[in-house]
């Protein structure tokens, strides 16, 4: 078993993708150094993910069966250092969170979660909501989040962004000073050198990058994805379905490409999230766990004047007609460098005759 084990719990939108991909691009140079990130044959750890929290996602239920005790079982073969990862940890339930505590507990456990300033989560989790065939309005979604008793409302993002409730939930299973805040600073950065420093990595360790990116949507982008997911409904896409043909050649091979203006809260909703920031920050300081960054990074910096500020959801109908024409294209360059399927059915029937002509006749 291994002597350690970093769990990286989240919270969503703080540059995950990005450190997992990292520490699987790099994972035999990392291994070469004791640190160990055991995914097997896959590139993440996101049906594990699953598995564990019993998230209810059908398309991926029979999937995700057994994915995370085969993740422990490789975690107790590993030694030295083992780094687990992903994101939807973050919203398990304290029966869960007991549970991986037990299948994990040789090792020395440590609870990682990284963090933004809210008002950027909650923009980034409104998008990634409309990315995952969401259609609730901008506006909606503020109301909905601000109405909302935090410590205990079902809404996915107070239960995945709440830095007191899920470092409570993740914090009640090991002792304060192994469980980890990792800042990200306001202005930006690799969210990789002081992760890879609190694991006990150096981070010339990992030198390969990915080129992958999990980008924001501007309000027009917005927008439209709103609309076109609203008729795929009435039209009766699956999700499945929506996942292989609309996220990737539309949402991220297009949209998440073109230049567009940030979104941002109005200047109400900054205020409130401002005051739920510092009452974080408050929190965290009285905790006694482990503060990597600034604490302060964690309260969003000046409100964007009206002027200045876009509204999500009324992004001007020429900006929005341009997202869709963008989008039409890039649906139709995909169909373009798609093999045909009567082509490649084409070529095997003419292997097939081949190989029968050439056979010896009696």
């Amino acid at each position: 078993m291994a002597a350690k084990v970093f769990l990286h719990v989240g919270a969503p939108k703080t540059g995950t993708t990005y450190l997992q991909d990292r520490l699987f691009l790099n994972r035999a140079s990392l291994a070469r150094h004791g640190i160990k990130y055991p995914t097997g044959y896959r590139e993440d750890m996101f049906l594990a993910a699953v598995d564990l929290t019993g998230i209810r996602w059908p398309e991926f239920r029979d999937k995700s069966h057994g994915e995370w005790d085969a993740l422990v079982r490789r975690t107790k073969l590993a030694h030295g250092t083992v780094v687990l990862s992903h994101e939807i940890l973050a919203v398990a339930r304290p029966s869960r969170i007991r549970k991986a505590a037990e299948d994990l507990g040789d090792a020395e456990l440590h609870v990682v979660l990284t963090a933004r300033d809210i008002a950027r989560q909650l923009t980034a989790d409104w998008q990634e909501g409309v990315k995952m065939y969401g259609t609730k309005s901008f506006a909606r979604f503020l109301r909905e989040t601000m109405a909302g008793d935090p410590r205990t409302s079902k809404q996915w993002f107070w239960r995945a962004q709440h830095l007191p409730r899920v470092l409570s939930n993740w914090g009640s299973v090991v002792p304060p000073e192994r469980v980890h805040l990792v800042v990200l600073p306001r202005s930006g950065g690799d969210v990789w050198q002081p992760f890879s420093r609190l694991i006990g990595a150096d981070p010339s360790w990992a030198p390969r990058q990915t080129d992958r990116a999990n980008s924001s949507l501007g309000a027009a982008e917005a927008t439209m994805l709103r609309r076109l997911n609203k008729r795929l409904k009435a039209a009766g896409l699956e999700r499945s379905d929506y996942r292989s043909l609309v996220l990737n050649a539309i949402v991220y091979d297009t949209l998440a490409e073109r230049d567009s203006t940030r979104i941002a809260l109005p200047p109400d909703a900054h205020e409130w999230a401002t005051s739920v920031a510092k009452e974080w920050v408050d929190w965290v300081g009285a905790s006694g766990i482990d503060v990597v960054g600034d604490l302060n990074d964690l309260v969003p910096g000046p409100a964007v004047v009206d002027d200045d500020r876009v509204d999500p959801d009324r992004p001007g109908p020429q900006a929005v007609r341009d997202a869709a024409l963008d989008a039409l294209v890039g649906v139709i360059l995909e169909a373009a460098h798609r093999p045909d399927p009567e082509a490649r059915l084409t070529r095997r029937a003419a292997r097939a005759a081949r190989r029968l002509a050439r056979r010896p006749r009696h």
